[in-house]
């Protein structure tokens, strides 16, 4: 039977020095994960909350659910909200008809004069 390796867990602290390592002293992912022993995807993750929410984010804990997260469908919208994002969208496509039809109309213009110019 294979044995299952044991889950290392790191804290802020190892995270963030690791980072600030390899940000501080121009390492790449291969070179870091190889002297510190830990996944690239691991350090591509450390290094993307870093860039998002600074060193304090390396600190909280991330695994499990999203607290407040629903699955499913979003929920409704606004009576009032839902009618006027239908009116702009509509508003919109019939802008970009006209944009289409006018783009259309100038393209034709200028074959024409091409015509009448040779």
């Amino acid at each position: 039977m294979e044995e299952r390796k044991e889950r290392k867990q790191y804290g802020g602290e190892i995270k963030q020095k690791i980072i600030e390592d390899m940000r501080g002293n121009g390492l790449g992912q291969c070179e870091t994960a190889r002297k510190y022993g830990v996944s690239h995807s691991m350090l591509n993750r450390w290094e993307r909350i870093y860039l998002e929410s600074g060193a304090k984010g390396l600190y909280e804990e991330r695994r499990g659910r999203a607290t407040g997260g629903r699955k499913g469908r979003p929920p409704k919208l606004e009576r009032q909200v839902e009618e006027d994002l239908i009116s702009e969208n509509q508003r919109l496509r019939m802008e970009n008809d006209y944009l289409k039809k006018l783009n259309a109309l100038v393209r034709q213009k200028k074959l024409q004069n091409n015509k009448k110019h040779r």
